[in-house]
């Protein structure tokens, strides 16, 4: 027998069809009020969405998650999730808006909810990838994996066609490097 070591990493995680508006009872359980909800300039709209669920009961929409998590957007982001008094951290998206979830939630120490909407996996990793000066780089902590991921299978069929292959295949990509 050969020895190792294992250590688990809890993420609740909530799947199925329309899981997205178990939300707010997600919010609630955690004893939370004040959601920052996090998207990309072109997913307002589902941000918007989230808010409608919520009964407008949010901190604020914060909307310009971008690729590689650059650290001016997180620090502005952080900010503002500071002047609005946000009590916990929502990202729906694929992996610009998760990344940017879980830079804010290191930095502040608030739990983040993910809801993800493409296959890129980044709501399942203790990893965040953040861009300064032109350099990314990576850091890993047990503390920057999302406590709660919600997977709504309606949320990744609206996908396009050419987005869902590619995400899909960034996905299995992605499997290939788990120890």
């Amino acid at each position: 027998m050969q020895n190792f070591t294992y250590n688990a990493s809890p993420v609740r995680v909530v799947f199925g069809s329309g899981t997205v508006k178990k939300l707010s009872s997600e919010i609630s359980r955690q004893k939370l009020t004040a959601p920052l909800l996090i998207s990309t300039p072109g997913q307002v709209n589902q941000a918007e969405t989230l808010k409608k669920n919520l009964d407008g009961k949010i901190a604020g929409i914060f909307t310009e998650a971008t690729m590689h998590t650059p650290t001016d957007v997180t620090d502005k982001a952080v900010e503002f999730a500071k002047s609005v008094k946000a009590d916990v951290v929502v990202s729906i998206g694929g992996g610009s808006t998760i990344g940017l979830g879980k830079a804010i939630s290191i930095r502040t120490d608030l739990p983040h909810i993910c809801i993800p909407t493409t296959y890129a996996g980044s709501e399942m990793t203790p990893i965040l990838g953040e861009t300064a000066d032109g350099q990314k780089k990576t850091k890993s902590d047990p503390k920057i994996l999302p406590g709660t991921v919600i997977y709504d299978v309606d949320l990744t069929m609206t996908l396009p066609l050419a987005l869902s292959a590619t995400s899909g295949v960034n996905a299995i990509a992605h499997s290939g490097k788990l120890p």
